[in-house]
């Protein structure tokens, strides 16, 4: 065993190997995986071995696809068998929700490349005859799916690895992990230490001990999980070719050909965690115990939509455990708060993902970032405020609802609330209907007298439509509220802020008492970050963006920082409220005896009541607008302030829902649906922010100033949709003269227009006012029409 290695991966399951084999494939031949027992050890042997493209998010759904068109290249390297059987998949709706969940996603395959179809009861026997039909309304049918060989396939990653130079060492468990002082680690293990550049957390089921052994917390969990594999059956292995995967949302259930019977597995509602105080060291190719009472439901459900089953005797029950991360996707990534120290694991469909996983990874590691946007997956999505205690019932949570329909609106109730404002009960006692973001509480919308106090999960117009609405007219025609606990926050300081700041953002960096609005890009020019900042003196500045998104960004940050700057994350230690609308000004002037005199754009310390406040002239609702920021202690005062004196003027509080449906008026976009890693400035139009004559080489600056040579092929643009009762959400394809030719970033309804709008990327040299194309929203072609002129306040007068 060497001891010195450029990247030791720990973990010798699918995942690690994954790892191991795309570092070689992109030139890191200098590496080694590190097995505490042999490969496969863990969640990988018993697994059942599907794998499928079908992901609500279109990222990881590409990466899927990516690992299983991997698999026939692993062969051909290697020479070795992954057992591939490709089989194709049907995803069955037994209801209208499900159908219309199934329609949505054959719409994003349009334009991604995947060749799945709709399939109606009638066709649906063609590929699997023995289904009882009782009840279904349609499917997806899906030619990639499939199954393999779990051992054969972990076997074929590690040779590619070693075939480009990598070593694995087994039985060889690590004990310590010690950082240097330079950024790298002593790996300490049973057969000697090991110092590597980078460290890679790829255990498996001992993810969250590796984790740990580091100094950080990995949050997943493992659950128990059980299939049956049935005795003969001989409509099945009489029948010509094999029977195609079939999953049964409404039955919990997944099922495939095995030998010559089948194999069936279930996510049932009374699950259970495994292994809550700690994954036991001595655990590896051990099954659980048998346990029929808790999937007694689900076989019985499974009896009735495959009889076949019903006569067939059982011939191996597997239950073992496998982890998730709380929303069931991997985590991957630069941990933060630690130098090259990485995580790969909570990848609960190793065989769907592992492939993907390992890319990215990689490509991070290599390359300095991935190729796409990694958001659903990176480690980073989760902050240090997440606990063990919320992951469990969390993780509980997303197994029970791993086959269920996933809703664009849906707000999943485990472990919440669990982060609040000083104003969450005042809130709900104005009739407040929560959502949550990074762990957060914040407001969808608030019900007043008979509006509904929970808003039905819907892919189409929910019965909160009204009360946005309500909301929409309140801020546009008078005075609205609403909380700033949503933005991600960071204070600058420093002799080399202004420097720094330069270096890390494309656009302008202000004057003092002034702000501006800038993109932050990536190397390759893509977008990491849509930012507000504000200059409070020439060595303190203020930085807001998405909440959702501050573990991310403050690790890029630490990632570049140099100079004597400090940069810390403020988002919980500033709050304050948005007041927005066009009797702002004269709310502001009631409750301060400074000058409100603030042009568009400026920031100033004011006292508002009694509160010592940072005023900024600017609202994302388009329309006339402040953001007032104190001091978490002090917001309820200034709550009481700006309420009594905005009774006279109508004063209303109002949600996300009302904010996501005002900024459509002014075209604006949101981070993570028009801008996102996998954007760059140019496609987007955020380029106009970009400061060209700012001497500072800029992070990202050769690329962007090459679109600007050269502008990309696409570009965004904004649609008025004829919609019915359904508007845009995400991903819906862009038709032009009958082919797919884009894509929609997002949408919704513009209550103040009364127009449907939605965001979407066409070919650059088509976007034009007036282009006629047509928008795919729930199987339904509806006609849409690019519109360059705002809606609302079309020459900025009351926004200004």
């Amino acid at each position: 065993m060497k001891t010195t290695t450029r990247v030791a991966v720990i973990g010798g399951g699918v995942v690690g190997c994954s790892v191991l084999y795309h570092l070689t494939k992109l030139g890191w031949s200098d590496v080694m995986l590190i097995e505490r027992s042999e490969l496969t050890s863990g969640s990988t042997w018993h697994a059942a071995g599907g794998f499928h493209t079908l992901n609500g998010d279109t990222n990881m759904a590409a990466l899927q696809g990516y690992t299983i068109r991997l698999y026939r290249e692993l062969e051909e390297i290697t020479g070795l068998s992954c057992g591939l059987h490709h089989v194709g998949g049907i995803t069955l709706a037994d209801n209208r929700d499900r159908f219309d969940m199934l329609v949505a996603e054959r719409a994003k395959h349009r334009y991604m490349g995947l060749e799945t179809n709709i399939l109606g009861p009638s066709e649906i026997r063609d590929y699997a005859p023995h289904i009882n039909l009782d009840g279904i309304v349609g499917a997806l049918w899906d030619p990639l799916d499939g199954h393999l060989d779990p051992s054969g396939t972990t076997h074929a990653y590690a040779k590619a690895a070693r075939m480009g130079g990598a070593e694995i060492v087994l039985h060889n468990k690590v004990l310590e992990l010690n950082p240097r002082a330079d950024g790298s680690w002593d790996v300490l293990t049973e057969q000697g230490t090991i110092h590597a550049e980078h460290v890679v957390n790829a255990a498996g089921l001992w993810a969250r001990e590796v984790a740990a052994m580091a100094g950080t917390y990995a949050p997943l969990h493992p659950m128990e999980h059980q299939y049956l594999v049935t005795e003969d059956i001989p409509e099945i292995y009489e029948a010509e070719g094999e029977h195609p995967h079939v999953m049964d949302p409404g039955g919990e259930s997944y099922l495939r050909q095995e030998g010559r019977g089948l194999c069936i597995g279930f996510y049932e509602k009374p699950c259970r965690p495994w292994g809550v105080g700690g994954t036991p060291w001595t655990f590896g190719h051990e099954l659980l115990p048998n346990d029929f009472d808790k999937i007694e439901e689900s076989v019985a459900f499974a009896y009735q939509r495959f009889p076949l089953l019903e006569k067939a005797g059982v011939k191996t029950v597997i239950h073992g455990p496998f982890t998730f991360a709380p929303d069931g996707n991997p985590l991957v990534g630069p941990v933060p708060g630690l130098r090259n120290f990485w995580s790969a694991c909570g990848v609960m469909a190793g065989f769907s993902q592992g492939g993907g996983v390992g890319l990215v990874l990689a490509q991070w590691m290599v390359e300095g970032e991935p190729e796409r946007d990694v958001t659903a997956l990176d480690v980073a999505r989760y902050g240090s405020w997440i606990t063990r205690g919320y992951t469990l019932p969390k993780v509980i949570e997303n197994y029970q609802n791993r086959f269920s329909v996933s809703y664009p609106n849906e707000e999943l109730p485990a472990a919440r609330p669990h982060r609040t404002t000083p104003m969450y009960d005042i809130f709900t006692d104005l009739g407040a209907v929560w959502g949550h973001q990074f762990g957060l509480e914040v407001v969808n919308y608030f019900a007043q007298g008979d509006e509904p106090t929970y808003e039905t999960p819907s892919f189409r117009r929910s019965n909160a439509f009204e009360a946005t609405a309500r909301e929409v007219k309140a801020v546009r025609e008078g005075v609205g509220i609403n909380e700033v606990h949503n933005f991600g926050k960071f204070s600058v300081t420093g002799p080399d802020a202004r420097a720094w700041l330069d270096r890390v953002m494309a656009g302008r960096i202000p004057a003092p008492g002034r702000m501006s609005l800038t993109p932050m890009l990536s190397g390759s020019g893509r977008l990491m970050g849509d930012f507000t900042v504000s200059c409070l003196s020439e060595t303190e500045f203020r930085l807001t963006a998405s909440y959702g998104a501050q573990a991310i960004h403050q690790r890029w940050f630490e990632r570049h920082l140099d100079g004597d700057v400090t940069v810390r994350n403020i988002s919980d230690s500033v709050n304050g409220f948005q007041i927005a609308g066009p009797k702002a000004t004269e709310l502001l002037q009631a409750v301060t005896t400074d000058p409100v005199d603030l042009r568009f754009l400026d920031v100033r310390p004011m006292i508002v009541g009694q509160v010592s406040c940072l005023v900024q002239r600017v609202s994302y609702t388009g329309d006339l607008g402040y953001e007032i920021y104190c001091d978490p202690m002090d917001q309820r005062q200034l709550w009481s302030t700006l309420w009594d004196a905005g009774q006279p003027m109508g004063l209303t509080p109002f949600g996300m829902r009302a904010m996501m449906s005002l900024r459509l008026d002014r075209h604006f976009g949101s981070w993570l649906r028009e801008f996102s890693p996998d954007y760059t400035a140019a496609e987007t139009g955020i380029d106009r922010f970009i400061s060209w004559k700012k001497n500072a080489d800029f992070i990202g600056r050769a690329a962007a100033e090459a679109e600007r040579t050269s502008p990309p092929a696409r570009v965004l643009a904004t649609f008025e949709v004829d919609a019915d009762d359904a508007d845009v959400v995400a991903y819906e394809p862009i038709f032009l003269d009958g082919s797919v030719v884009g894509f929609c970033t997002s949408g919704g309804y513009s209550h103040w227009t009364g127009r449907s709008m939605a965001f979407g990327f066409v070919p650059r040299d088509r976007a034009t006012e007036g282009l006629e194309a047509e928008i795919e929203i729930l199987g339904s072609m509806r006609k849409a029409r690019l519109v360059t002129a705002l809606a609302f306040d079309p020459e900025g007068e009351r926004y200004k």
